[in-house]
Order: C-alpha cells, then structure tokens, then sequence
C-alpha cells in the first residue's frame, strides 16, 4: 500500500495535478488550509456579521455548510444561517430538504427554506411542463438567485455563502468565453463589492475540485443528497463538463489554470466591464440594469403562455 507523502500513513487518496500521496488526516488539512486561505482574499470578517450558507443538501453545499462551520461557528460576532431553495422537482427537491434540515440540526443552524411557488408563483415542475425553448435552467438559475437575494436580505445577510466547486468555476469561464460574454465573465463570483439591493457571495470552494469535495464529505461522514437534477440533461453545461474532464486528464492541473488566468484577468474585466448603474424594476422594484429584471421578464413570459 502506498505510503502518505507528508507522513508513514497508508494513503487514501492521490492528487494527480501535484504528484502526492495523502493519508485521511493530511487529506482533511489539505483541503481546510486551501479554503481558508481563499476565503481570507475574497473577503475579511469586520466587526458582527450574519452569514448565510445556500444549502441544496447535496455534496458541495453540506460540505461547505460544515467547512463555514468549522471556520466561524466558535466566532461570537458571527451568526450562521442556511437557506435551501424548493424549486418544486418532485422526487428530487423533495428528497434532499430532510437531509438539509438535519445537517443543519446537527451543527445547530437556523435553516430557512424559501420555494419557487411563493416566491414566482410557478414550480419548476410546472414550467417544465410547458417545453419552453430557453429550457428548465434558464429559469432555474434566474429564479434561484432571486429566492436566495431575497431570502439573505429578509435575514439581514452580510455575506452569502455558495458551494461552486473547481470544476464548476472552471465550465463557467469557459462558457462565457465561449459565448463573448466578457461582461458576465467579470462578475463572476466572489463578489469584492457591494452592489445596492444585492448580497454579496464568497465561495469557499472554488479552488477545491468535485472529487475531493466528494471524498471530503465521504470521509467524514456527511450525509447528503447525491443525485442529479432531472432538468439537467438539456443544460448546455455538461457538454464544457465533458471538454473540461479530457482535457483535465491529458494535463492534470487544467482547472486550476483555467481558474487562475481568470484571476489574473478579473481587474482588467471589471474596468473594461465596471459594475452598471441600477435602476428598479418597474414590475417588483428589485434592482435591475433595464427597465425589467430577468426574473419579471422571465415571469411574464410564463403568463403569456
């Protein structure tokens, strides 16, 4: 059996992208030191502040619930929530929530869960049901971030916090320099300013890729929701998820480059591409850059179907 690189421990795991062998311990310390270290660039605790943690119950979110845990719960000036969106997917939604609310049992959470229905008035399910041409995830994604905006600012949230792992960040960067949309590129996540009507978002696990968050949370035994999303299979995601794994296994250390020439293009991004003056939706009055946001355009466009 092989041996941990840093100690005599028979190894759990390899890391292919730098070449080393790691015991469970090492492993756990390993990847901890890597998200405190992003998590202190991205931004800076000052004084008393609520954090809220979007929680789906599946593999990244429940590890990155019990990763904020880790670093903040013994921090009296910080008060911790988590907040799961019900977008209405029956068989799917329905089965993670449990899982959810007892992480956040466990570890003595407040959890909040906010739906589609009471916030847009619609269900996934039954926009599904319509066979809309943008597809489940045009919707889904526009009116996630709405439930969770609205939710965090409801609670007072000064930093919400989101489970986007290596890869997830490394198919986003490339999706939007495929499509030229440079202005989306720039604001990306983590958010180092405050936009008015917005809650900014730090991710923890960016640098992190999914098989370590996966054999992170198997480790130690968290329970979550491992399944994938029914509406998924037409999301032009997974075709750059495809790309982004060969070209991960002939050069190992791919997504991490991909993340990192990002980083070192994002200033010039945000002064090419400096945050829009907002105006209010003249639908729901939440912030907006047109005369309507997405999620009214979007919402509209259902009622006259």
């Amino acid at each position: 059996m092989t041996a941990c690189s840093k100690c005599h421990a028979p190894a759990i795991t390899y890391i292919r992208y730098n070449g080393t062998h790691l015991c469970a311990e090492h492993f756990f310390d390993y990847v901890e030191r890597r998200v405190k270290k992003d998590l202190k660039k991205q931004w800076k605790t000052t004084g008393t502040e609520i954090i809220a943690v979007a929680l789906s119950g599946g593999k990244d979110s429940t590890t990155v619930l019990h990763l904020t845990h880790l670093i903040f719960s013994k921090r009296r000036n910080i008060t911790l929530h988590a907040i799961t969106v019900d977008e209405g997917i029956r068989g799917y939604r329905d089965h993670s929530l449990p899982i959810a609310k007892r992480n956040c049992q466990a570890l003595g959470i407040e959890h909040h869960i906010v739906s589609f229905k009471d916030v847009v008035g619609h269900t996934m399910d039954e926009i599904a049901a319509r066979h809309d041409d943008i597809g489940e995830c045009s919707y889904c994604g526009v009116f996630r971030r709405r439930c969770l905006n609205q939710k965090s600012q409801g609670l007072g949230v000064d930093r919400l916090i989101t489970g986007h792992n290596l890869d997830d960040m490394a198919q986003s960067i490339l999706m939007n320099f495929t499509n030229a949309d440079l202005a989306k590129l720039a604001r990306l996540g983590p958010h180092t300013k405050v936009q008015p009507g917005f809650v900014p978002r730090s991710l923890p696990l960016r640098t992190i890729p999914e098989q370590e968050v996966m054999l992170y949370a198997i480790l130690h035994g968290f329970e979550f929701h491992n399944a994938e999303c029914p509406y998924a299979v037409r999301a032009a995601r997974g075709t750059f998820r495809d790309v982004l794994a060969t070209l991960e296994d002939v050069t190992p250390g791919t997504r991490h480059s991909i993340l990192k020439s990002y980083d070192d293009l994002r200033e010039m991004l945000l002064e090419q591409y400096p945050s829009m003056r907002l105006n209010h939706c003249r639908r729901c009055h939440e912030p907006t850059s047109q005369q309507y946001c997405k999620t009214c355009l979007l919402i509209q466009r259902l009622e006259s179907t």
